[in-house]
């Protein structure tokens, strides 16, 4: 198993204190490694963090920023493009997403690699399934209020034209049953 490096082993406090220096633009990597080092003197603490180990950690969030942005913008454009489809679609790309993000975390845990823990992926899917769920009631709801529309048009229309000269029951049925989508 591999070692944890330095900035690993960072109390949290200090790693967000890390991660505040490394996204403020007015400091350097060499700053933010000095602050890092006084802040873990003051706890009394035995680790200390390298300027090579604090460029290693930028790039790799850095890394993980832009795999983020681009993960986003291609939801962004495949959403955009199934917006006029069925809702079920959009969750089919959630779920062709998150199989993916599984298959790359057991390849990369096969190598030993850093990798997204299985927990966040378990709540991924969780999340996903209940996207669907809600998707599926809406839609639902949806289909019964235009049925309940459909029906109360239909009603109207048939009390309308009910009786008038020249209107079959014939031809009342067929407006309704338009009406009703029956037709």
């Amino acid at each position: 198993m591999a070692r944890l490096s330095s900035i690993d082993r960072l109390p949290n406090e200090i790693r967000d204190a890390l991660q505040a220096l490394l996204r403020d633009p007015a400091v350097s990597q060499l700053e933010a490694t000095q602050r890092v080092n006084l802040l873990l003197e003051e706890e009394l603490s035995d680790i200390r963090v390298s300027k090579s180990a604090v460029n290693r950690y930028s790039q790799r969030m850095e890394d993980v920023g832009k795999k983020m942005r681009e993960s986003r913008q291609i939801a962004e454009m495949w959403i955009g493009k199934l917006g006029n489809e069925p809702q079920g679609q959009v969750g089919k790309l959630l779920n062709e997403f998150t199989r993916t993000m599984a298959f790359d975390t057991a390849l990369k845990m096969s190598e030993g690699e850093d990798v997204v823990e299985p927990k966040l992926l378990k709540e991924l899917s969780l999340a996903i399934k209940h996207l669907e769920q809600a998707a599926t009631v809406n839609e639902k709801r949806e289909r019964e209020i235009r049925k309940q529309y459909a029906e109360e048009a239909a009603n109207a229309v048939t009390d309308e034209l009910h009786g008038q000269d020249g209107m079959s029951e014939q031809l009342e049925d067929r407006i309704r049953g338009i009406l009703l989508g029956k037709a």
